[in-house]
C-alpha cells in the first residue's frame, strides 16, 4: 500500500509498505481529502524489477556492510570501536579480504537494525 499526504502547511510525505488499519484510520482522520491511497496491485516489489535482478549478484555481505555503515554516516573507525575491532578489520570486511563471522553479523544486524542475513 502507498499512502501520500499533500497539504500546504505540511511537507509532503509518503509511506510505503504494510500499514495497519489503526494507522490508516489515523491518517484518514487527520488528513482527509489530502490523503491518497494506492492499491498494492499497482505496485511492484523492487526485488521483482529488472534493475534488481541485474544487480542482485553484485550484492554481497561486504557491500551491505559498506552501504549500511555509510547510510548511518559512520566511519570505519567508529564502527570498529562499536565492534571492538580496528578500522583495518572493517576495511578488510568491506573489501572482502576478511569474512564476516556469524557473531559479527549478528552484532551488525543489531547496530543497523536490519536482518542478520544481510551480512551472511
Amino acid at each position: 500500500m502507498l499512502v501520500v499526504v499533500n497539504q500546504p502547511h505540511i511537507n509532503n510525505f509518503t509511506i510505503q509498505g504494510t500499514i495497519s488499519d489503526k494507522d490508516l484510520q489515523f491518517f484518514k482522520k487527520h488528513f482527509g481529502e489530502s490523503l491518497v491511497i494506492e492499491d498494492d496491485e499497482d505496485l511492484v516489489g523492487f526485488r521483482d524489477t529488472d534493475w534488481f535482478k541485474e544487480i542482485e549478484g553484485e550484492i554481497t555481505p561486504a557491500s551491505n556492510l559498506a552501504f549500511y555503515r555509510k547510510l548511518s554516516k559512520m566511519t570505519q573507525t567508529e564502527l570498529g570501536q562499536m565492534l571492538g575491532v580496528s578500522k583495518q578489520v572493517i576495511s578488510d570486511m568491506e573489501h572482502e579480504r576478511r569474512a564476516i563471522s556469524r557473531k559479527t553479523a549478528k552484532e551488525l544486524s543489531r547496530i543497523f537494525s536490519v536482518s542478520v542475513d544481510r551480512f551472511i
